[in-house]
């Protein structure tokens, strides 16, 4: 749990970085596709736990 805490703690870091300087972030910049990495992640995930 600590990992994730430390990489979420990272991420805002960087999004706070990216404002400064006015650069574009590396992500998605709504939800929907927020959302649609999650989803990639996640069948990733089901795909190495069941085969």
């Amino acid at each position: 749990m600590a990992v994730v805490f430390i990489s979420f703690l990272t991420g805002i870091v960087l999004g706070i970085v990216f404002s400064l300087l006015e650069l574009p972030i590396p992500a998605p910049p709504n939800f929907a596709g927020v959302m649609g990495i999650v989803g990639v992640f996640t069948g990733f995930v089901l795909v190495n736990n069941l085969f």
